[in-house]
């Protein structure tokens, strides 16, 4: 029966949530409290990789979570099971369905530490029951994507294709990974279900197992490129690189292709010294009339190891990069949190926030919005400013300081300012028109080129500024002083 269910519920999320929110929600019921009307955040603490920015992505999937939210006569029958939950919540879980305003940042903009990328205004019940899939999302495809966004930049101008499905944890990232990391430049993927789902180019080569089926290296590649002529990529490091692959390479392309007149083909190099292997197959090929055939490598890559190959003057035209990239191996965890920051009475928005002894974990209360400032001469980006919702920026000049450090101050001039969230939900309707994934992608360039090249260095990046506005910092000292008596 349980795997029944779970065939027939695949694509249903309702109950992928943590089981204190369920309980929770009982005991908002129980206690009246069902109509109460509260303001989440989701925010993060950290830079994946001690980056100096983030991407953000997996905001399509909650949509398509929450327009789908609700729970089957299946999933009460199965809570009732549990006898943790009155009759009366029960019955109330059968109607449920997302009613609140949801405002977030649209897929592909950059991201800074403690901003409120996603804020959910609702009642109670509804704002607890999204959190473990709202997070789970954005944290997946948003670590991705800046893993992916860190790849492409060391690869310059260099295509990156994701080829890591055989080592994500599970089938979701095998899937949504991919996505992620085109929004973020990567030129498409090996996984054939994210091309039939999002139309995430699929591209691929060939295995070492193919060049082991035939009795020969040079029979292998001559049946490829028979089947294959307008997509040749010849996996060459099976047996040795340059004393077989590469000249069997050669001479298939001369007899198979050249007469034909296709000069479209390439090589991959998936192991041994890239660097020096690539270096010597770019002039074997040259040397033979071939400089139009690329050179794709693969093998462990990641951004570091792309930079160093570059450095050495590596010939290489495209990086194929798995495991690096699809489990961001070097910084697997995106520390996205979710936390109230007020609560609606007699029609007034009362600010709430936690305190911590962890000066980390103290948040920033209230209904907020987000502010970038551009430079108008450049188009660069200066600042951000997290501040209440009702603030507007009207003045010529703005003083940005610190919050933590409030002597720290700058006067910024000469700028213009664009809200960075968003309306996705008004009173649970969708009143946002989804990007196509091109358009996400192009987004995400735009606003990656945006940025200064000081705050994407890879190692010791240069800190973006995001700060408080006077009047936040004012409401968040005072709960604070209030707090301590």
């Amino acid at each position: 029966m349980a795997t029944k269910r779970y065939l027939k519920d695949l694509n249903n999320y309702t109950t992928l949530c943590d089981f204190y929110e369920l309980t929770m929600a009982n005991g908002y019921y129980e206690l009246g409290m069902q109509d109460k009307i509260v303001y989440f955040d989701m925010f993060y603490r950290t830079n994946p990789d001690n980056a100096g920015f983030a991407v953000f992505a997996g905001l399509k999937q909650l949509i398509e979570y929450i327009e789908n939210l609700h729970f089957s006569n299946e999933d009460i029958e199965y809570l009732r099971g549990l006898n943790s939950f009155s009759e009366g919540f029960l019955n109330y879980l059968k109607e449920f369905h997302f009613t609140g305003d949801i405002y977030a940042f649209e897929e592909g903009n950059i991201i800074f530490p403690n901003e409120p990328i996603v804020t959910v205004r609702a009642n109670i019940i509804e704002a607890q029951i999204l959190e473990t899939f709202l997070l789970l999302t954005i944290n997946h495809q948003s670590l991705i994507a800046t893993k992916t966004a860190r790849i492409v930049k060391a690869a310059g101008t260099r295509p990156v294709m994701e080829f890591g499905a055989r080592r994500a944890q599970g089938p979701s990232a095998a899937i949504l990974g991919p996505r992620a990391a085109y929004i973020a430049g990567a030129s498409g993927t090996s996984c054939v279900t994210c091309d039939e789902w999002f139309g995430v180019k699929a591209l691929g080569t060939m295995a070492h197992s193919w060049v082991q089926a035939f009795p020969t290296e040079y029979e292998a590649f001559k049946a490829y490129v028979k089947l294959y002529p307008d997509n040749v990529v010849l996996l060459v490091d099976t047996y040795n690189v340059l004393k077989s692959g590469v000249p069997n390479a050669i001479k298939v392309i001369k007899e198979e292709l050249l007469p034909l007149g296709i000069k479209k083909a390439g090589v991959r190099i998936d192991s041994g010294d890239i660097a020096y292997l690539s270096k010597e197959t770019r002039k074997l090929l040259d040397k033979a009339g071939l400089d139009f055939v690329t050179i794709c490598v693969s093998n462990s890559l990641d951004e570091h190891l792309i930079a160093e190959l570059i450095s050495q003057g590596a010939c290489i035209d495209s990086f194929g990069v798995g495991e690096r990239l699809i489990t961001s191996k070097s910084s697997p965890v995106f520390d996205g949190v979710y936390k109230l920051a007020a609560i609606e009475e007699d029609g007034k928005i009362v600010p709430k926030m936690k305190i911590s002894e962890n000066p980390g974990k103290i948040t920033n209360p209230h209904f907020k919005k987000v502010y970038r400032f551009y430079d108008k001469t450049t188009d660069m980006a200066m600042a951000d400013l997290i501040c209440v919702y009702d603030e507007e920026i009207t003045i010529d000049t703005y003083e940005i300081f610190d919050p933590e450090c409030t002597w720290k101050r700058k006067t910024l001039t000469n700028y213009y300012v664009e809200e960075l969230q968003v309306p996705i939900f008004k009173n649970g309707k969708l009143v946002y028109n989804i990007p196509t994934i091109e358009e996400s992608r192009a987004y995400c360039k735009r606003q990656i080129n945006r940025l200064w090249e000081e705050v994407k260095r890879f190692d010791n990046p240069h800190g973006y500024y995001v700060d408080l506005s006077q009047k936040l910092w004012d409401i968040k000292h005072k709960i604070i002083l209030n707090k301590k008596h």
